[in-house]
């Protein structure tokens, strides 16, 4: 490291010798970690090279049309590609889509029906989820159509519970959904190795079922994507991991042709589907994002590593451990009570390059059921590939901590998170 880096850190960052001294052993801890990483990042930049390339994409691409949107062959490129990369038949990939609960909320409203029934066989799904299902009663829930819901709770040891699986399917079950990343829960991440084996379990049983699965903060962490281990549909959110940073909205869903089309009349009307819906000339930024997420994506895992780590040295609890496979970009850390969260959050905060002099607080944020405090001073509003950090005011004081378009930067929110709750006990 420079000199002159470490003057800045000590300086303008206000980092303390101590603090300065374990980001360089941690430094050391974590390297080998970063070749693996590398490797991943390096395969699927070449997937996704290959699948623009495939589709002759032209800079004619990112022009757009206006009204109703017929014929925009940037978008219908675009889900071309998207469909490519994560080994689908068929993609929506639209600005309209507001956000990976959007998104998810299309695929089940889409596919079932009154009398059908839905079950999670990862647990309870991510708090905004449960209000679409009817879990937490909400206005229009699918609860209120005469959809019922179950779920299979993983086994002591964190794993999915694959005889479970198998005693709660029956005759009204219509679509299993898996949650890939933890949420806001104290769980392992999903692998896709896991999600293969939970596929195979349910197709065991009844290959008809639809196999949803969550891939928010998921993208682009292994070779593969879950539509190419045998699920049939999946969603995420573009100011997440395949936004790369530069999309500024929107959301993804990818799988088979006939269930997209499917999700497509929820998305539009029956009987228009895919046809309409303008890009609203974001078509170059998604694209661009979606050819830089591999990279990004790395970044943040790289970054995630190094905020275990240090947490680890000092002595908390977090997960993954620095050393364990991932399967997506959130690092949970166990702190010791409410202060210290607030304290985590408003660190990450001072690492922003925007609105890094705002002071977040806990406030009551729709769709969850206890106080949260976010940090997120970033380009793109609520992006989760860009630094933040995010918790629910509530014991075991879990702070969740992702993000990073660049490893300097989420290295960075380490170090001010930990300086800041330093000082918040002095």
């Amino acid at each position: 490291m420079l000199n002159e880096t470490k003057e800045l850190l000590k300086g303008f960052y206000g980092l303390d010798n101590e603090t300065f001294e374990l980001s360089e052993e941690v430094m050391k801890d974590i390297e080998p970690q970063f070749e693996k990483i590398k490797k991943i990042r390096e395969y699927n930049q070449y997937k996704v090279l290959k699948a623009m390339q495939e589709a002759r994409l032209s800079d004619n691409h990112f022009n757009w049309t206006t009204g109703y949107g017929y014929n925009d062959i940037g978008r219908e490129k675009v889900e071309e590609i998207y469909a490519n990369v994560f080994g689908a038949e068929d993609a929506l990939v639209r600005p309209i889509i507001v956000n990976g609960t959007h998104a998810l909320s299309l695929c089940v409203q889409g596919l079932v029906r009154p009398g059908d029934e839905i079950l999670s066989v990862t647990g309870a799904p991510y708090d905004t989820l449960q209000g679409v299902i009817g879990i937490r009663e909400e206005k229009g829930c699918l609860k209120e159509f005469g959809v019922t819901y179950d779920q299979v709770d993983f086994l002591e040891d964190g794993n999915i519970d694959l005889d479970g699986i198998k005693r709660k399917i029956n005759d009204r079950t219509k679509l299993v959904m898996i949650q890939r990343s933890k949420g806001y829960a104290w769980r392992k991440s999903l692998t896709i190795e896991d999600i293969k084996e939970a596929v195979e379990t349910v197709k065991s049983v009844n290959k008809d079922i639809i196999v949803m699965v969550d891939n928010c903060y998921g993208e682009f962490l292994d070779t593969k994507e879950p539509i190419e281990v045998g699920a049939d549909i999946m969603a995420g959110s573009l100011i997440k991991n395949p936004g790369g940073g530069l999309a500024l909205t929107g959301g993804y869903i990818a799988g088979k042709k006939e269930l997209v089309e499917m999700i497509s009349y929820r998305l539009t009307t029956p009987g228009i589907g895919k046809e309409c819906g303008l890009t609203f000339g974001t078509t170059r930024t998604v694209l661009q994002g979606f050819f830089m997420a591999p990279y990004v994506t790395s970044q943040a895992v790289m970054g995630a590593i190094f905020c275990a780590r240090a947490f680890e040295k000092l002595g908390y609890d977090v997960l993954p451990k620095y050393d364990d496979l991932r399967s997506d970009i959130i690092q949970v850390v166990r702190l010791n009570n409410a202060e210290e969260v607030i304290s985590f959050c408003q660190g990450v905060q001072e690492a922003a390059p925007v609105d890094s002099y705002v002071r977040p607080e806990p406030w009551a944020m729709p769709g969850y059921d206890s106080d949260v405090i976010m940090a997120a001073g970033a380009f793109i509003q609520g992006s989760s590939i860009e630094l933040s950090a995010d918790a629910p005011i509530r014991p075991p004081y879990n702070v969740y901590f992702q993000g990073g378009l660049t490893f300097d930067h989420s290295k960075m929110g380490t170090l001010k998170a930990i300086q800041s709750m330093k000082n918040a006990t002095k």
